[in-house]
């Protein structure tokens, strides 16, 4: 599977699209928004003649209605700063699939939003609100992806977790991912292709980061040096491979195609992330930090005075098991149906949502996903 040309999450704006399944992408954003503007803050005092064009990218910005909450935030920033800054260079990058026309198509909407804002309020008059200056980038962020010493600040949110490439030569029959019975061999195959596509992405962005330019990067992690201790994400793919078994089971797919897929995914444990950056050299690890984010799982429909955070009834279990399917849809789908077909999606996703929701019935507890938040500046 060729992860440039085939991963992308879901387009359009129907029930199993991203645009509607992205709540863990917005809350994980929301916990890195404190610490986004600790690292615009640092870079617009960082200089003493300050600076007029401001470059920022946001790596992994997909589509739909979290892309822009990037640019929003650090124009707040910018304005109650008072600073120098009277150009902001904005690029989105994502792969090429990505759903760029729909980017652009909401432009508009979001130039006005900008213009309608109170910015100017006790400011000079003659100092207007800047409208950035916002370009795509398409390419994989696993390489070079701009000029030189080009950017001042660099944020990917939810994205480093996908590897450039599923690991070579695994051997992981009946499973999509690492499971408790997958061998030793195909846990470390995981962790090093990782630990080499976060030091190639580390290097890229040291040649076009200016020297005390910022990172803020969020992604999926794991709190336990054990792989298959991750639960979170560890399950949501179990069940995933389940899911895909019972394909095999009907008929409707062979066994050897279950065998040959593999998820370009992995959840780092901060152990890899510190010895990537010590290797690498050309960044300082400023603040690293996990959090907890619940599944996608309709979390309103949690009766929170049961004890534990229990469910209420069964119809809510259901209704949770196909929201968490709808957002796993969202995206992993584009590389499922080019391995297996489009034509066995329902069935697929309709099983799985039975299968979170049987987990869901035997859980005590709210599944969770830990992400890590990690603030890095560029050596000088």
């Amino acid at each position: 599977m060729e992860v440039v040309q085939v991963l992308h999450m879901k387009n359009g704006d129907g029930e199993t699209s991203y645009a509607r399944n992205s709540t863990v992408q917005k809350k994980t954003i929301s916990f890195a928004k404190p610490i986004i503007e600790k690292a615009v803050l640092e870079i617009l005092g960082s200089t003493i003649m300050g600076i007029e064009s401001m470059g920022i990218a946001d790596l992994g910005c997909s589509s739909g209605p979290n892309t822009f909450l990037l640019v929003s935030h650090i124009m707040d920033v910018i304005h109650a700063k008072f600073s120098t800054v009277t150009e902001l260079r904005v690029f989105l990058n994502d792969l090429f699939s990505n759903d760029f026309n729909s980017i652009f198509m909401s432009l508009p909407a979001f130039y006005d939003k900008l213009n309608k804002q109170d910015y100017n309020n006790g400011r000079d008059p003659e100092q207007h609100v800047i409208n950035p200056l916002i370009s795509a980038v398409p390419g994989s962020f696993y390489g070079p992806l701009f000029p030189r010493k080009s950017m001042h600040f660099v944020h990917s949110s939810f994205s480093l977790h996908w590897l450039s490439q599923v690991p070579d030569g695994l051997n992981n029959k009946g499973k999509i991912y690492m499971s408790k019975s997958s061998p030793q061999c195909v846990l470390d195959a995981y962790s090093m292709q990782f630990q080499k596509g976060f030091a190639v992405f580390l290097r890229s962005r040291a040649q076009e980061i200016v020297d005390g330019g910022r990172m803020v990067l969020s992604f999926m992690g794991r709190p336990s040096s054990d792989p298959t201790a991750d639960q979170g994400t560890f399950y949501q793919y179990e069940l995933l491979a389940q899911a895909l078994m019972a394909m095999v089971s009907k008929g409707l797919i062979k066994e050897e195609k279950v065998d040959s897929f593999n998820l370009p995914h992995y959840a780092p444990c901060a152990e890899e992330l510190n010895l990537v950056l010590q290797k690498e050299g050309s960044f300082i690890k400023e603040h690293l930090e996990a959090f907890e984010v619940d599944w996608d799982i309709g979390g309103a429909d949690l009766d929170h005075n049961m004890p534990n955070g229990t469910f209420d009834d069964d119809q809510t279990i259901t209704s949770n098991g196909q929201q968490m399917a709808n957002s796993i849809r969202a995206v992993v789908e584009s590389m499922l149906e080019s391995h297996f077909g489009k034509e066995i999606m329902d069935d697929v996703f309709q099983k799985y949502a039975e299968l979170v929701s049987r987990h869901l019935t035997n859980s005590t507890t709210t599944p969770k996903y830990t992400v890590w938040v990690i603030s890095l500046v560029k050596k000088n």
